[in-house]
C-alpha cells in the first residue's frame, strides 16, 4: 500500500506524537506538583535516557513546554532548563496575543476589570483570615505608594501592586487567575502611559492623593469585612482611575509586543 498523496511521512508523524507524549509526561508532572517552581531538569542526556529518544524528538518536546511558558531552556555552556508554574502572568500572555489578534481595543480589558476586581474586593472582605492575609499585605502596598506620591512611575507601579494584590488575595483561585489576566493586560498599559507622562501633569497630585484615599478607603471596607461596601469603592474608584491612562485614546489597541515584553521580563 502506498502512502496516500499529501499525507505526510510515517516517520514525520511519529516523531511528532513521541515529542507530544514526552511534553505530556513532563506537563503533567509539573502541574500535580512532582517539579516545583524553578526547579531545574536533570541534564539532557539524563531525561532524553529515561524516555529512550533520539535528541530531536526530545528537543522538540522541550520546544512545546517552552512555548506554553511552562519551562525556559538556558542555552550554551550552562544549558539545561527551569520549570515554571503556571500563573496569571501565563493566562495573561495567551489572553494579550489573542485580544491583540482581534484587534480588541484596551478600554475593552477596563471594562471588563470593572466586572471583576469589585468582585475580588467583596471576596476579600468575606475571609475569615483577612486580617492575617490581606490586610497587612494592602496597607504595606498603601503606606509605600504614598510615600513616592510625588513620583508618577513609582506610585503608579505600587498602585498596579495593590490592585493585583487585591485580585490575587480573593481567596477563589479561578476569579483570580481569570482577574489577574486582566490585571496584568492593563497594568502594561497603565505602566507605559506612566512612563510616557512623568514629565507632565497629566495626573495632577492632588488627584494621585486622592485615588491612594480611596485604596485606603478599600482596605477599611475589607477589614471591616463590608462585602458590598468593598464592592461598592472598588468600582467607583476603577470608574475614575481609568480614565487617566485611556484619555482621549479610547481606541488603542492590545500590543502584541507590549504583552510578550512584560511576559518575558516577569518570567525572569
Amino acid at each position: 500500500m502506498t502512502p496516500r498523496e499529501g499525507a505526510p511521512p510515517t516517520g514525520a508523524v511519529r516523531f511528532a506524537r513521541l515529542a507530544e507524549q514526552i511534553a505530556d509526561d513532563l506537563r503533567t508532572r509539573l502541574l500535580v506538583g512532582d517539579l516545583a517552581e524553578a526547579t531545574e531538569l536533570p541534564v539532557e542526556e539524563s531525561l532524553r535516557g529515561h524516555y529512550a529518544v533520539s535528541k530531536p524528538t526530545f528537543r522538540e518536546a522541550m520546544r512545546v513546554l517552552e512555548a506554553e511558558g511552562l519551562i525556559t531552556v538556558r542555552r550554551g555552556a550552562i544549558g539545561g532548563a527551569v520549570v515554571h508554574r503556571p500563573d496569571a502572568e501565563h493566562v495573561a500572555y495567551s489572553l494579550g496575543m489573542a485580544l491583540a489578534g482581534r484587534g480588541v481595543p484596551i478600554t475593552d480589558v477596563a471594562k471588563a476589570l470593572r466586572e471583576v476586581e469589585p468582585a475580588c474586593a467583596a471576596a476579600c472582605a468575606l475571609r475569615e483570615d483577612r486580617m492575617i492575609e490581606v490586610i497587612p499585605v494592602l496597607t504595606r502596598l498603601h503606606e509605600r505608594a504614598v510615600k513616592v506620591v510625588d513620583n508618577l512611575v513609582e506610585v503608579t507601579t505600587l498602585s498596579r501592586m495593590f490592585h493585583e494584590a487585591v485580585v490575587d488575595l480573593c481567596g477563589n483561585e479561578s476569579l483570580a487567575m481569570l482577574a489577574g489576566a486582566l490585571e496584568s493586560l492593563w497594568s502594561s498599559h497603565e505602566s507605559q502611559w506612566a512612563s510616557h507622562n512623568r514629565e507632565t501633569s497629566s495626573l495632577p497630585r492632588t488627584e494621585r492623593l486622592h485615588a491612594l484615599d480611596e485604596h485606603r478607603q478599600l482596605i477599611d471596607a475589607i477589614a471591616a469585612g463590608d462585602a458590598e461596601l468593598a464592592r461598592s469603592i472598588a468600582l467607583k474608584h476603577l470608574e475614575v482611575s481609568q480614565s487617566y491612562p485611556t484619555g482621549e485614546d479610547l481606541d488603542v489597541l492590545i500590543s502584541p509586543t507590549s504583552v510578550r515584553t512584560r511576559f518575558i521580563s516577569s518570567s525572569n
